[in-house]
């Protein structure tokens, strides 16, 4: 699972950009606060990722000038009929500290002004996010610990990091990974996940 890259960013296009790490030049898809902190083309940039992988199609990058902005993009993937291109849609129609305050406060008037986000997709932000914002989001904290981190430590977390990669949504497997064995090797793990997952 790619977490990150530093390279030569290639191209810069309205929402995607290529970035050559390693000689190898990656599309992703960018964030308007990413795509607003990237250098001009043909300088170094950085970018934090996430991979979204789904069974029988390409993996997909998405990109975040902070891992704040990836945290908060990796907490709006639990929330039912929110896939990444909602995601990043919702990034880009509000600074965090703006969506971590209307849905905190149910303010389905804002968060439907986000292109993409109706009435019914505002509502379940606000139902299944609000218990996992943390916090008041004050001047000068808009992108500090307001949320909680969604991977857990150790060898569940590798669990939690491949699960998601291929697609799965953490409120689907978080009961499963507190059962797991931590002593088994990683790949074990994720087999018997997949394996409960494939029961459920």
């Amino acid at each position: 699972m790619i977490a990150s890259l530093r390279g030569i960013l290639l191209e810069k296009n309205l929402d995607t950009v290529v970035l050559e790490a390693g000689g190898v030049g990656y599309a992703v898809t960018v964030t308007a606060a990413a795509q607003r902190a990237l250098p001009p083309a043909g300088a170094e940039a950085r970018l934090f990722i996430h991979t979204h992988a789904v069974q029988d199609s390409p993996w997909q990058l998405y990109g975040f000038a902070e891992p704040e902005e990836r945290r908060m993009f990796e907490t709006l993937l639990t929330v039912q009929g929110v896939g990444p291109k909602v995601a990043v849609a919702i990034l880009s129609g509000l600074p965090i500290g703006d969506l971590v305050r209307a849905i905190r406060a149910a303010d389905l008037a804002t968060l439907t002004r986000i292109r993409g986000v109706g009435r019914k997709t505002a509502e379940r932000l606000a139902v299944e996010l609000r218990d996992k914002i943390g916090g008041p989001v004050g001047a000068g904290r808009e992108t500090s610990n307001f949320f909680p981190l969604p991977v857990p430590a150790g060898r569940r977390g590798e669990v939690f990091g491949a699960l998601q990669a291929l697609g799965y949504r953490a409120s689907e497997f978080e009961a499963i990974l507190s059962a797991l064995d931590e002593s088994k090797p990683t790949p074990d793990l994720i087999k018997e996940a997949l394996a409960a997952m494939r029961r459920k």
